[in-house]
């Protein structure tokens, strides 16, 4: 029930803070999300890609890769954060 409350909330407050952005800052940062999110996805596949290799190395590096990409898939939730601040 807590959960619930707590996503309610979330979402309560998440579509007063999209009231008050410019229709261009809501773009930008929902462009940098979709991005951000389809990187995710690309981290997730490397992933699942080391796991079905029998090299330790090759798994090490697509591991590393994976959480490479996830960082990254960070920033960019970051700069559209910030470009849509600066709007």
């Amino acid at each position: 029930m807590k959960k619930i409350l707590l996503v309610a909330a979330a979402a309560g407050l998440m579509s007063v803070a999209a009231c008050s952005k410019s229709p261009d800052a809501s773009a930008v940062e929902n462009n940098a999300d979709m991005m951000a999110d389809n990187m995710d996805a690309m981290a997730a596949n490397v992933a699942d890609m080391s796991n079905t290799t029998a090299n330790p190395f090759a798994e090490d590096n697509a591991e590393s890769v994976a959480e490479n990409i996830h960082s990254a898939a960070d920033n960019v939730r970051d700069a559209g954060e910030d470009a849509a601040k600066n709007m």
